[in-house]
This record gives structure tokens, C-alpha cells and sequence, in this order.
């Protein structure tokens, strides 16, 4: 089974409640700028240790920015629409990737010369990070996500 790890659950869970924000006080999201990392964690529903973790990974990779000072916090750093699903596995997890091979071709496997699966396998995964990238911090905080559109 292929399943993100619960970091990156809990990652998109914290940057939702930042897209959201505007949202439930009749502005657009981002009007308030920042949220400290308890504020963040209470919204999530996840403890603060945790919360502080995604979010210094999130702030690392460049996709939050962090304030110091009494009026502090967290905020994104981009837009939530050029933010993408991919951007935040990989913050958070490394590189998408199906199998080791397709990770980093050419060396990473002893039986690279003679498997048949892995080039199939690096296509996978290429199709998989391009899909994933199309796919928006934007998208994924709506309150009614579309229906899934089943693949021809």
C-alpha cells in the first residue's frame, strides 16, 4: 500500500488551517498574516511538539516564512494556489518516489542492468509527481473537494 507518512498528513492538515484562514472571518484567505505555532497546533488538533516539527520542515523548505518577536508566527510563504501537493511531500518526506530505482536512476540498485521493472517504474513515479504537482494547497483546503474523475 502506498500511504503518505502521518507528517505529511499532519502537514497539510497545518497548511490548510494557514489557506483557510481568511475564510471562516468573510475575508480571503491570508489576511492574517501569521499564527504561532500553538494558535496552529490547536486549529490542527495535533499536539505542539508535533505542530513546531511540520512546521519548521515547511519553513526549511521554503514554503512557510517564520516571524520572530510577540507578534510572531507562522505564514506561507507563496500563494496557496502555487503551492502544490508535491511540493509538500517533498518537504516533508524527500523526493516522491515508488520504488528505490526510480528515486535515483542510474547506480542506486545491484540489479539495475538486468531489471526489466525499472524503467517502468521510473515512468510511475514521474507520472505520479506530475499529477501531484498539478494539484494545489489551494484545492485541497476547500471545505467541498470535486469528485474524483476516474482515469481513462
Amino acid at each position: 500500500m502506498i500511504r503518505l507518512t502521518r507528517l505529511a498528513d499532519y502537514g497539510f492538515a497545518l497548511l490548510a488551517c494557514l489557506t483557510r484562514d481568511g475564510d471562516d472571518n468573510g475575508g480571503s484567505p491570508g489576511d492574517r498574516e501569521v499564527y504561532n505555532a500553538h494558535e496552529l497546533a490547536e486549529l490542527a488538533g495535533l499536539p505542539e511538539p508535533v505542530a513546531g516539527k511540520i512546521l519548521k520542515k515547511l519553513t526549511k523548505a521554503g514554503l512557510l516564512i517564520s516571524q520572530r518577536g510577540a507578534r510572531g508566527g507562522y505564514g506561507l510563504a507563496r500563494s496557496p494556489e502555487t503551492i502544490s501537493a508535491v511540493d509538500v511531500i517533498t518537504a516533508l518526506e524527500g523526493p516522491l518516489a515508488l520504488t528505490h530505482c526510480s528515486e535515483t536512476p542510474g547506480g542506486a540498485c545491484q540489479r539495475e542492468d538486468t531489471c526489466q521493472m525499472g524503467g517502468h517504474w521510473q515512468g510511475i513515479s514521474q507520472a505520479l509527481n506530475a499529477t501531484l504537482s498539478e494539484i494545489t494547497l489551494a484545492d485541497l483546503a476547500r471545505a467541498n473537494p470535486p469528485s474524483p474523475q476516474p482515469l481513462a
